[in-house]
């Protein structure tokens, strides 16, 4: 199973498509690997630039419609590649989030009005992300500067100057035994 959490990519735009998670002149690479340099390289937004906004993160926030498009499996792998294993979305395109959780990652659903708290709250900061799937819970913190950027889940410094925000998530049965096992061909691989 991977490891869920970590410092947050806010991307503000609704209708993020698979051609700019990973442009489609790259989808003949000979190698996964290869899609890593790649990631949203043809996303337009101010201020972002692909590998530098990208560097360190391990968890995406974003509005409707991740992942729409055409669909392909290369947009969770560029995504996997580099490190980010969760998306945040109010919604996903179907394929899409199948995609996300046939590679053992979240494409975790939060409605409208918390995404908009949580590009108030934190979009202009650090923020962190603990997830704690049992409990089904998302732990949204504004980084202290005490965490190492190395670590996967970043451990938050408490302090009440701090922001903090907790919402509650589901996975459904089946998603949940595709995370835990690491994704379909590890699950395929436990059960056939």
């Amino acid at each position: 199973m991977k490891t869920f959490g970590g410092r947050i990519l806010f991307l503000d735009r609704a209708d993020i498509n698979t051609d700019e998670i990973i442009p489609a002149k790259y989808l003949t690479a000979n190698t996964r690997e290869s899609l890593k340099p790649h990631i949203l390289e043809d996303l337009k937004l101010p201020g972002f630039e692909p590998r530098a906004s990208c560097a360190g993160k391990s968890v995406i926030v974003t509005r409707e419609n991740f992942g729409c498009g055409s669909s392909r499996e290369h947009a969770p792998w560029v995504l996997e590649l580099n490190g980010i294993s969760m998306v945040i979305a109010p919604n996903f395109a179907r394929i899409f989030r199948q995609n996300m959780y046939n590679c053992g990652m979240i494409a975790c659903e939060l409605s409208s009005g918390d995404i908009d708290v949580l590009f108030r709250d934190f979009s202009d900061k650090e923020t962190v992300l603990s997830v704690d799937l049992a409990a089904g819970t998302l732990t949204f913190s504004e980084d202290s500067g005490q965490n190492n950027p190395e670590q996967e889940n970043p451990v938050r410094e408490t302090s009440s100057a701090l922001t903090e925000k907790i919402f509650s998530f589901s996975l459904g049965v089946f998603e949940k035994a595709l995370v835990t096992a690491g994704g379909w061909v590890n699950y395929a691989e436990q059960r056939y």
